[in-house]
């Protein structure tokens, strides 16, 4: 058993890392909340906007825009992944990298990284561009040149796909990683991976669920117009898709964004809970190790006495 000396000191070296995680853990609190309001804010718009990107693929009299078109021979295609600068936050950037890497290989990818934390990708792909991930004060310009990156790799025939790998706030006790393809709008998808950022009773992005939508709407005499568009409809297509796209990136962003912060809350507070048992263990031993030499200090006084005697 260690001397009671060497646990104090152990027992103070814990109590300023508790102190230190304990303070994590608020900061980590305080950011959480301001990046929660701001994905909670913005994610029934992105979910609307996302279920008007597939109503376009359907096409509207005819009207059609590059990057709504599916190509059936896929020759590359390109990920955007959006991890962390820093670590302390569990598994938050583990989790999303081992989606990644179950991801399609067979396919040449290219990775546009956000964040310092996916550089290990270059094993195994191209980095071919990398963005500061935005700790704090996140705006909707800092996703423009990462979604004119993709768009311009899209039109040019560099890239037949575009995926984005982010972790998706559940709540404060769970993020997802989910993998979402961005280019070109799959609208028949029902792979849950490839959904929209969340499920709400109004959004949906299968065909049924659009259809049934539709006659509820025609029920209501809602559809029973018809619309003329000014200017022409591909004309509106090539305004309106390029800023849909970059809603859903912005509102990938501001998923990851809660999710590190919340991963990383539970993390020291996991971490600040181990301290303190080990703290009280080692407090016990302390006491153990403390009455076991005031016990020999007696013991030996007692020999002494009885030497004397």
């Amino acid at each position: 058993m260690a001397n009671s000396k060497d646990i104090q000191r152990r027992i103070k070296s814990i109590g300023n890392t508790k102190k230190i995680t304990r303070a994590m853990e608020m900061v980590a609190a305080s950011k959480m909340r301001k990046a929660v309001d701001a994905t909670l804010a913005t994610r029934s718009y992105a979910n609307l906007s996302w279920e008007t990107l597939l109503n376009l693929t359907r096409g509207s009299a005819g009207a059609t825009h590059p990057l709504l078109e599916n190509r059936t021979q896929i020759k590359r295609q390109a990920l955007i992944v959006i991890t962390s600068d820093r670590g302390l936050c569990g598994g938050f950037n583990s989790s999303l990298l081992s989606l990644v890497r179950q991801s399609d290989v067979s396919i040449p990818t290219d990775i546009i990284l956000i964040g310092k934390k996916g550089e290990n990708l270059s094993a195994h792909y191209t980095i071919a561009a990398q963005f500061p991930y935005p700790e704090t004060g996140l705006d909707s310009a800092a996703v423009l040149p990462i979604a004119r990156l993709a768009s311009d790799g899209f039109l040019s025939g560099k890239y037949d796909r575009v995926f984005v790998a982010y972790t998706d706030f559940v709540n404060a006790a769970k993020q997802t990683p989910r993998l979402k393809q961005l280019l070109p709008v799959v609208a028949d998808s029902e792979d849950k991976e490839l959904g929209i950022i969340d499920s709400e009773d109004r959004v949906g992005s299968s065909q049924s669920f659009i259809e049934a939508k539709a006659a509820k709407h025609s029920q209501r005499g809602l559809y029973n117009f018809e619309y003329l568009f000014e200017p022409g409809a591909e004309v509106v297509l090539a305004a309106v898709v390029p800023r849909l796209l970059e809603i859903q990136l912005y509102q990938a962003l501001l998923e990851s964004l809660a999710s590190e912060h919340s991963a990383r809350m539970a993390a020291m507070h996991q971490a600040t809970q181990a301290a303190t048992d080990l703290g009280i263990e080692l407090t016990l031993s302390y006491n153990k190790a403390r009455q076991s030499a005031i016990t020999a200090e007696i013991a030996e006084i007692t020999a002494g006495v009885a030497a004397l005697n």
